[in-house]
């Protein structure tokens, strides 16, 4: 293993900030991450304008902060129980700040090809003009937000098609007649903040779904789960739907299906006020999407009505434009083999860190990652020889546990996913030192090979 090893970083938002700085704590000096946007927080860089960001106005987390942050830098105290999207980026950017992670990132170069070497070494090209240099390990934490994932519809629609990656404010919805498809996170929000301007709101939904409240005994939801984590799985399940059929009753009442699944077998819709919504007449629930013709919409149950705008709350791919299709793609995946959501079979040198959807919050999970790969880069830790089997372990696990969709192929549970990576980190891995972290190499000293004019040069 190189001693002195070079390691890329694609990507400065959550996850990328935190492998900067677990490599660095890891005593790793050479790194480079490379970010296509002009600042970090990836993901939480609002723009009122269509981006790589799928943040909205009136963004706010659903996973409380005190289960979001990371472990050694609390969120502020004045901080509310669920932060607003610019209030993550403030966060994010004084993380980036007290650990001195912005030397380390090249921002505005997006990073076009990454592939393999014989020697297991990456091979990236980026920049404009278009520049080339070798690591000998490779990080993935671009997100999986960015791509919008949009199903054909059964007929052809006249009116206006968006997707809620493309959703910034309600204000465009002024008076409109607007359908809602998907009752996800994302399209639960979207349904709510659009019917306080829209002249109807309804949302499609083709299966029933568990409606969570942000709060369950004056507590933010996931620290109450957290209490019951100890407990066997088919008594906290239990818990969990009872206390949530005793707060908000039976969902037919709102004119939805009550879920014939487990509570824990799909990823949960936090939201409070759906329901309220619904029954203030200002939400109307209605079937999956039967036929479409004109501006007029048929669901299921036969059930039809006219429409100005659909707004498809349809999730997202896992994109990773600079790797060949052919190399790695997920894009259309029911089923992801990677060990611990991180470790490729075939890839010994490349990491994904933040390629998970917890029921709970991802930036844990990542920081914990970045700590695990940070020691194994170091050399304090070690693969098993088996990982592909693992993968595929893993793989199978999330299926039966999950209801199948590629919506699902990420999905983890929260608590006993953190904890396994917590018992893989070396009880000697270091902890961060101020006084003892390396000043980051500049990057205009390192040279790398312009395969536009066949020689090395500086990067600029």
């Amino acid at each position: 293993m190189n001693q002195d090893p070079k390691v890329a970083i694609i990507g400065a938002g959550c996850s990328g900030l935190t492998a900067i700085k677990h490599l660095i704590q890891a005593g790793v000096r050479h790194i480079t991450c490379f970010e296509k946007n002009g600042q970090v927080g990836g993901t939480w860089i609002y723009t009122a304008r269509e981006s790589h960001s799928s943040v909205c106005e009136t963004t706010h987390i659903i996973s409380s902060k005190k289960q979001s942050e990371f472990s050694d830098f609390p969120m502020p105290d004045h901080y509310p129980d669920y932060p607003s999207h610019q209030q993550v980026l403030d966060y994010f950017r004084a993380y980036a700040d007290r650990f001195k992670l912005r030397p380390y990132i090249r921002f505005n170069t997006p990073v076009h090809q990454a592939q393999p070497l014989p020697d297991g070494r990456w091979e990236l090209s980026f920049g404009n003009p278009r520049m080339v240099q070798v690591f000998d390990y490779l990080i993935i934490a671009n997100g999986h937000h960015s791509k919008a994932r949009v199903p054909k519809l059964p007929g052809n629609f006249s009116g206006r098609i968006l997707h809620t990656h493309q959703y910034k404010t309600n204000r465009d919805f002024q008076d409109e007649r607007v359908l809602v498809v998907g009752a996800g996170n994302s399209g639960c929000d979207c349904a709510v903040e659009i019917s306080r301007v829209a002249k109807e709101v309804s949302i499609s939904m083709r299966r029933a779904y568990y409606i969570v409240p942000k709060f369950m005994m004056g507590r933010p939801t996931d620290t109450f789960n957290g209490m019951l984590q100890y407990l066997p799985r088919a008594m906290r399940s239990y818990i969990q739907r009872w206390s949530l059929r005793f707060q908000i009753g039976d969902y037919r009442r709102y004119g939805l299906q009550n879920p014939d699944y487990p509570i824990n077998s799909c990823h949960p819709v936090v939201n409070s006020e759906l329901l309220y919504k619904i029954r203030h007449g200002k939400v109307h629930p209605r079937q999956g999407i039967q036929r479409v013709e004109d501006q007029t919409v048929t669901f299921a149950d036969g059930h039809r009505e006219e429409f100005d705008t659909i707004l498809y709350a349809t999730g997202y791919q896992i994109n990773f434009p600079f790797f060949d299709k052919k190399l790695i793609d997920y894009s259309e995946a029911d089923r992801i083999e990677l060990y611990l959501r991180m470790f490729h079979p075939e890839h010994s040198r490349l990491f994904f860190l933040g390629l998970v959807q917890p029921q709970g919050s991802v930036w844990p999970i990542a920081e914990q990652q970045a700590k695990l790969v940070g020691n194994y880069i170091a050399g304090r830790c070690q693969l098993p020889e088996n990982i592909a089997e693992l993968a595929k372990h893993e793989a199978d696990q999330i299926a039966r546990d999950f209801i199948n969709s590629k919506r699902h192929a990420l999905e983890v549970h929260f608590h006993p996913f953190l904890q396994k990576i917590k018992s893989l980190i070396p009880k000697d891995s270091p902890e961060w030192d101020d006084s003892r972290v390396p000043t980051a190499p500049s990057l205009r000293e390192r040279p790398i090979w312009d395969k536009t004019k066949n020689q090395i040069r500086p990067v600029l």
